[in-house]
């Protein structure tokens, strides 16, 4: 599991202590952009975010009031969306989601990670058992273990 962890710039205190708490509690690694050296221009950056998406299993946004001035959090998100990648937002203080986020499980405290780390342990568990034997599709797969995440995490989340 690697967790892509889209967020705006404001933001990225709380993208490292989110990236630290899955690394540290639960030995996930994660792709922020802030480890990265150098900037990159429009077209540049957008390849390499879509390359370091490609390395990773989740998205999880970081929303907060400042987002909603970020033009690249929902088109990494659009993206993720696109590759049927499982995706969740962390949202700390209260900060409202728009209308289309709301469609994802939502995260708003710390301890929310570690339901959020179980739930796609046991979403990968299940749908690897589940397919055993049984000829899928690996986007077949995919899928059902998107929506077994998405099911479990919503349930453990109680949403």
């Amino acid at each position: 599991m690697k967790v892509f962890i889209s967020h705006q710039m404001e933001d990225a205190p709380l993208a490292i202590r989110i990236a630290t708490r899955l690394r540290d509690n639960h030995k996930v690694e994660s792709y922020l952009d802030v480890m990265d050296d150098g900037a990159k221009d429009g077209h540049q950056l957008a390849m390499h975010l879509r390359e370091k998406m490609r390395g990773c299993s989740h998205l999880l946004a970081v929303v907060s009031g400042s987002t909603q001035r970020s033009w690249w959090v929902p088109w990494e998100i659009g993206v993720a969306s696109e590759r049927d990648l499982p995706l969740a937002t962390f949202s700390e203080g209260g900060a409202s989601l728009p209308t289309y986020l709301q469609k994802w499980p939502y995260l708003s405290r710390a301890e929310h990670l570690d339901s959020y780390v179980a739930a796609a342990q046991q979403a990968g568990l299940t749908a690897i058992l589940e397919s055993r034997g049984v000829h899928k599709e690996e986007a077949v797969v995919k899928r059902h273990s998107t929506d077994l995440f998405y099911e479990d995490l919503r349930r453990r989340l109680g949403q």
